[in-house]
């Protein structure tokens, strides 16, 4: 206000002195002064030319004019002749801008929240912005409960006619909630409703989770929580009276009042549609998720008519307006609500554009669609096709807009956009694994061959337990059907006894053939093919019962056998998963059978079944529920040895891939050993585990964000989690009796961690066991580094 006072007067001055000069014409215009503004720049402003009549009025205006444009410190008129002479001083420019101090709120925030205000580097200064300046900062640091933030400017001048800035801050400690009070919850206890803020009154634990640091956003999300509540429980007038914010005078306590009027409950009397029902009412009907007589609820009814959206979205109605209109008795205490459905136009897609695939062809992410062009547009299509191209795993992110075509209100462009990921990697390295102890591994795979989709993997993994060289190539689409073809050729060296089992080693060379059919969106059958060569020895320290089925099956040598088998494996599988990586909704189950054919050395089967469920909960937080089951058995002639399941295919149970917090492979049957001091045997003991021929694995795992993290991790994850299982040995006791079976259930809890790197993944378990047996073998910590994933 004083600003505007004097240089009223300056500019009353200015007039009266202008009154001393005599009209006359412009001969010319001189401007004086200038540095970094340019001499056009100063004309365009000034409302004068060469040629016109000078007056006081005309000298009047044409001061007011350039201080108006902010430019400029102080402007003089004065004369040489016919020549106006304008003498001016420019403000300085902002050359930078300097925040220390700020912890709570990130410089780019608040640099953002300066430049609203015109406070920016390159920008004129003017000494009255800072009051605003500092009120802007004050208000960023009020929202966040900080009362007691200081803030000090200090401008200092530069050559050049430029200043510098610095803005020194002391945040101070944010005022904690001392109290919250509701007033006037009748039906609820005012306790119960606090305890679904995300603020909160102080308690012992509330220096770990900051809720009770008072924040003005917060507590508006805070009162839309209890709105919300409210709304969901039939107190459809319902009202937020007042909020009462109070300060301690040292500015460190908040105290919060909430007045509230919750009205009286009301339940659902009746529904009706109306409106263009290109649904038919029936159907529309099977979509509202209230009932007459419950009470009414905001949620379900907001969750209704999303349905109907959807609903009609998948007929081609993209832009359909469902609107809910609830009639109100107040004296039945009652609600009756209409659904008015506006269908507008069906619409159309026009085109399906594919931008950001730089290395992956376009008919690869084409074939994936399952939006058609020119057909209708729909919803869940178009988010299906969305999810297909994530679960490829060939792209970080998938985007996709439908905007409308100019011109036409009927048609629509599908615009898929994608950013590649990385899909051929190769790595060499070593590792280390509490199962398999340190390990060197090598692979090359090629996930999306030159763009096209098809697979390559070669891979060399050399542990204490196995040695591993495998080559494979998988073609997803063999046919323009989506039936895949691929093959596989695998040799494996494994020392039993490395991974925690009897003493035996096998040399598998194994090739086969693979396809698979797609049944439905979400179903598929495969088929594998396969021929197996297995070299067996027996160690020294292996049960007597391995040495007898050997002597069966070889019937010379006790010691060593080789089998060839030839094998097939059927498997029927659906999937419905969100990702490839990390997926938090959606289920993967599938169910197999493998048989060893009639004519190799061992005829065999095993069947399979695996069930993975996943719940989201919020956007960050999922369940996991899962379980595993496996049976085999021998289908040969008795006596032979082909009537059980061979030992070396058993199932084993125990370990990071089965129940954490047991030694790998521990749980289930073991092996008969003889004290030295009992020569008859009549007690033996537990030796070592010998795996069984059916499995049961059950698993529940809530997987959660890291902590103090905004937004969710791409390669980072938290969980916490229970295992369940256990492991029965049948087959090989009733054939032998030479095995001590243990199929006791055993359980443990714990938490998890998974890091994916580009060598593999990092896999951290802390478990647990409940109630554990004597004699089991515990691992309370384990993981595995640059183990594949």
């Amino acid at each position: 206000m004083k600003f505007r006072f004097w240089l009223l007067v300056w500019l009353l001055l200015v007039s009266g002195l202008t009154q001393a000069f005599d009209s006359f014409v412009i001969e010319d215009i001189k401007i004086e002064g200038l540095q970094r503004i340019s001499l056009g720049t100063a004309f365009t402003y000034l409302p004068l030319k060469v040629g016109e009549e000078f007056t006081a009025q005309k000298a009047s205006d044409a001061v007011r004019a350039l201080f108006k444009t902010g430019f400029f410190e102080d402007v003089s008129l004065g004369r040489e002749g016919n020549v106006l002479v304008i003498v001016v001083e420019e403000r300085p420019s902002i050359a930078s801008i300097e925040i220390f101090g700020n912890e709570e709120i990130n410089t780019d925030d608040l640099m953002e929240a300066l430049k609203s205000i015109g406070m920016t580097e390159g920008r004129v200064f003017n000494r009255s912005m800072l009051d605003q300046v500092e009120q802007e900062l004050h208000r960023q640091y009020f929202s966040l409960g900080k009362y007691g933030v200081e803030i000090k400017s200090t401008i200092t001048d530069l050559p050049r006619n430029r200043v510098e800035i610095d803005i020194d801050i002391e945040e101070g400690d944010a005022a904690r909630i001392r109290q919250i009070n509701i007033i006037g919850a009748k039906a609820y206890n005012d306790y119960d409703l606090i305890d679904r803020f995300q603020l909160s009154q102080g308690t012992m634990f509330s220096f770990m989770s900051g809720s009770d640091k008072y924040s003005k956003q917060q507590l508006i999300g805070d009162l839309e929580t209890l709105r919300s509540f409210y709304l969901d429980r039939g107190y459809i007038h319902f009202e937020i009276v007042s909020t009462q914010v109070s300060i301690s005078p040292d500015k460190r306590d908040v105290y919060v009042t909430i007045n509230i009027d919750e009205g009286e409950q009301f339940r659902v009397k009746d529904f009706e549609i109306s409106g263009d029902l290109v649904v038919p009412e029936a159907e529309l009907r099977e979509l509202i998720l209230l009932e007459p007589g419950e009470i009414f609820s905001r949620q379900l009814l907001v969750q209704t008519t999303n349905r109907f959206n959807e609903r009609l979205g998948v007929e081609g109605y993209a832009f359909a307006n469902v609107n809910a209109i609830p009639k109100i008795d107040d004296e039945k205490k009652e609600v009756s609500i209409t659904f008015f459905v506006d269908p507008g136009k069906r619409v159309y897609v026009r085109r399906i554009n594919i931008t950001g695939n730089t290395k992956t062809k376009d008919e690869v992410i084409r074939r994936e669609m399952r939006q058609m062009e020119g057909g209708w547009i729909s919803t869940p299509l178009i988010n299906r096709s969305k999810i297909r191209l994530q679960r490829l795993g060939y792209f970080d992110t998938v985007n996709v807009e439908t905007p409308a075509v100019p011109g036409t209100t009927d048609q629509v462009d599908a615009n898929f956009n994608v950013v590649e990921g990385s899909t051929g990697n190769f790595t060499a390295g070593i590792g280390y694994g509490q199962e398999g102890g340190f390990l060197f591994n090598t692979s090359v795979s090629l996930n999306n061959y030159l763009g096209s989709g098809k697979k390559f993997k070669l891979e060399v993994n050399n542990d204490r337990i196995n040695k591993i060289y495998s080559f494979s190539y998988l073609n997803p689409y063999f046919t323009l059907d989506e039936i895949s073809s691929g093959f596989r050729l695998l040799y494996r060296s494994t020392d039993a006894a490395q991974a925690n089992l009897s003493d035996f080693y096998t040399d598998v060379k194994e090739g086969a053939l693979n396809f698979g059919i797609p049944l439905s969106e979400y179903t598929r059958l495969n088929f594998d093919m396969s021929y197996k060569d297995t070299d067996l020895t027996i160690g020294d320290a292996a049960p007597r019962s391995y040495r007898e089925w050997v002597k069966l099956v070889s019937s010379t040598d006790t010691q060593s056998a080789r089998f060839k088998t030839y094998s097939t494996e059927a498997s029927y599988s659906y999937d419905s998963r969100n990702r490839a990586l990390f997926p938090d909704r959606g289920v993967y189950s599938r169910v197999g059978a493998e048989v060893a054919l009639p004519g190799g050395d061992l005829e065999y089967y095993r069947l399979t079944y695996q069930l993975r469920m996943y719940f989201p909960f919020t956007d960050r937080v999922s369940l996991l529920l899962g379980g595993e089951y496996g049976y085999g058995d021998g289908y040969g002639e008795k006596g032979t040895g082909k009537a059980i399941l061979p030992f070396f295919e058993n199932f084993y149970v125990g370990g990071t891939r089965s129940v954490r917090g047991y030694k790998g492979n521990t749980i289930g049957p073991r092996d008969a050993r003889c004290p030295e001091d009992d020569l008859f045997c009549a007690n033996p003991v537990p030796g070592d585990p010998v795996g069984g021929n059916q499995k049961i694995l059950g698993r529940a795992e809530l997987f959660f964000p890291v902590p103090f993290t905004e937004e969710p991790s791409q390669n980072f994850r938290l969980s916490a989690f229970i295992d369940a299982g256990r492991l029965k040995g049948d087959l090989i006791i009733n054939d032998y009796n030479l095995i001590i079976n243990d199929d006791d259930f055993r359980t443990t809890y714990g938490i998890a961690a998974v890091w994916i790197t580009p060598v593999g993944a990092l896999v951290f378990n802390w478990a647990w066991p409940i109630d554990p047996k004597e004699g089991d073998e515990l691992e309370r910590f384990q993981f595995n580094i640059g183990a594949p994933f």
